[in-house]
């Protein structure tokens, strides 16, 4: 498949193509290719274990968590060509929310201990 053959499919998919997949397509198509190998071992197109839908909402929740905006906007324009419901998109933001602050809780570990050993002196 060529490059311009890819952005065409991902334009159907997601109604329209995150402006640094377009500018890799114009320095190194080959680029594009093996992104979209790699999603396809990621994302089997036959044969997965989970469908479209669960597979947005699991790459939405990974971008969210990562900071990652441009795969945000991509996962926000497919949820809307999927035709996703409000409920489900929301549930997933409200996932990654309590996923993110969990995290914090986490990370925090040290500054608890060393605040209960201070409190305990």
């Amino acid at each position: 498949m060529t490059a311009n053959e890819i952005l065409d499919m991902m334009r159907k998919g997601m109604g329209q193509v995150p402006a640094a997949i377009e500018k890799s397509v114009q320095v190194d198509p080959g680029l594009i290719q093996e992104h979209v190998r790699s999603k396809a071992y990621a994302m089997p197109p036959e044969g997965g274990a989970m469908d479209e839908e669960t597979r947005t909402m699991i790459y939405l929740a990974a971008a969210l968590a990562a900071g990652s905006s441009t795969c945000i906007q991509a996962m926000a324009n497919k949820i809307a060509q999927q035709g996703m419901s409000a409920a489900k998109a929301l549930e997933t933001v409200h996932i990654v929310r309590f996923a993110m602050t969990s995290k914090v809780i986490g990370d925090a570990e040290a500054v608890f201990g060393a605040l209960a050993n201070k409190s305990s002196s």
